[in-house]
């Protein structure tokens, strides 16, 4: 019985005289640490990114609710291969257009098919992979129910290719953060300081919907849109689809804009993640208490775009505003989407099926500006509360000097994605056809373009 308490006794006296030789060095400490933060990055980024994936499923939905029946399945291919296209698109060129270097800060030069990659290149290339094809998914939206497949496809290829990652260069390239730090950027020669955007306002949503907007504006509406200079409304067929896909969407701005620290230690995130929710819940309920004072009834799409119009919105200044700034964000942020959808119907008389260009290129622009109005102190990228109480040196405040940048590239932004998307199309109208024929058109895309029903219980007239 004896052997029975000794042996524990000797083991521990084994372990306790173990304990010099287990002991780190200071700078060995700093080194474990280093590397579980460089670990806790690297994950992060790759769950970020799953859940910007994930929101092309939320895409898919939207538009596919916000749409009618016969083109339920052209509205699926075109956001599957947006996703897959992009995938290739930027891995060949994209990428190495965006993040390559520079000639005179226009566009990259190298890293095309990420040639010479490492473990760290990948990893930043799958979150900046995800982003690069939303901007021809809001096209897709916009242009939906009566746009040739072919011509989707080419324009898909070009805007990955070219026309995101060229602005996306002037804005991103040179930082070492989410936001532009300096480097030799285009933007920053231009306007002789720092253009601000967070996670994508301008980058993303703005130059998507300026590019949906030269499509709409080169395709034309669809058939009875407009009777007698008037919109008619032409409802979609499956609010359930629609909205759980508005809050996928609202799910993958966790990844959208909280991913866009680009850093999984910064202290910070829960800081973005918090204004990104208050800003998307203000711009519905500022959606559904204006169309219930309108029209006298609280409006379903319209409410779910004004959660996607407060997200929008928020992108930009996420991480640079206070909890109250965000909530007003996404309030002028609903307005502004449902001012959009009026006069784009209105005076513009253009036919956007889901809303996509007063969300996205509206509530864009509404977001770069509200950097320069609400923005506390723009350090590294995040709310620098304790340096901006020190008055700490190197950080961008919210002012009328930043609000004219935030201006100038919002200007900037819509002559490049406008202008070549507009010739772009044009360009594709000649060569393949943009619109599909009014026969294709009443028959509805998935019989005319894929051969199949969506939903072949349904017989369609």
């Amino acid at each position: 019985m004896i052997h029975r308490k000794i042996i524990p006794a000797l083991v521990l006296i084994l372990l306790l005289s173990a304990l010099p030789a287990m002991a780190v060095t200071n700078e060995e400490n700093a080194e474990q640490i280093a590397a579980v933060q460089t670990a806790l990055t690297f994950i992060w980024l790759l769950v970020a990114g799953a859940l910007v994936f994930f929101m092309h499923a939320g895409f898919s939905l939207v538009e596919a609710g916000l749409t009618r029946t016969k083109n339920t399945a052209n509205i699926l291919m075109k956001n599957a291969l947006t996703i897959s296209l992009g995938i290739l698109i930027y891995w060949a060129v994209g990428w190495g257009v965006m993040y390559g270097s520079s000639i005179a800060g226009l566009f990259g030069t190298d890293q095309f098919f990420l040639i010479g990659a490492d473990n760290a290149l990948w990893n930043s290339w799958f979150f900046q992979m995800v982003f690069a094809a939303t901007g021809a998914t809001i096209v897709s939206g916009a242009m939906a129910e009566r746009t040739d497949f072919k011509a989707y496809l080419l324009f898909t290829v070009v805007m990955v290719a070219v026309i995101y990652p060229v602005y996306g260069h002037w804005v991103w390239s040179g930082a070492d953060s989410a936001l532009l730090s300096g480097g030799e950027s285009f933007l920053v020669k231009l306007l002789g300081a720092e253009f601000h955007d967070f996670a994508g306002s301008g980058v993303v949503h703005s130059i998507g919907g300026f590019a949906a907007l030269a499509g709409v504006i080169v395709v034309g509406p669809r058939i009875g849109k407009f009777k007698d200079g008037k919109a008619q409304a032409i409802p979609g067929h499956n609010l359930t689809m629609a909205f759980l896909g508005t809050f996928i969407l609202m799910l993958g701005w966790v990844g959208f804009n909280g991913g866009s620290t680009l850093d999984g230690n910064d202290a910070y995130i829960s800081l973005v993640v918090v204004n990104t929710f208050l800003a998307a819940a203000a711009g519905a309920v500022t959606a559904m208490l204006i169309t219930w004072h309108r029209t006298g009834k609280p409006d379903p799409s319209l409410t779910a775009n004004g959660i996607l119009a407060g997200l929008v919105s928020i992108t930009a200044p996420a991480g640079s505003v206070e909890n109250w700034a965000a909530i007003i964000i996404g309030t002028v942020g609903g307005i502004v989407m449902l001012a959009g959808v009026f006069f784009n119907e209105n005076r513009l008389k253009v036919d956007d099926p889901v809303g996509a260009i007063p969300v996205h290129a509206y509530c864009g622009c509404w977001g770069l500006l509200s950097v320069g109005i609400f923005s506390v102190g723009i350090g590294n990228g995040i709310l620098a509360d304790a340096a901006y109480a020190a008055g700490a040196p190197g950080l961008v405040y919210g002012g009328f000097s930043q609000l004219f940048i935030q201006i100038a590239g919002i200007i900037l932004a819509f002559v490049w994605a406008f202008g070549v998307s507009f010739v772009l199309f044009k360009l594709i109208d000649a060569i393949v056809g943009l619109r599909v024929s009014e026969k294709e058109e009443i028959q509805g895309l998935d019989i005319s373009e894929h051969g199949v029903n969506a939903y072949p219980e349904y017989i369609i007239d």
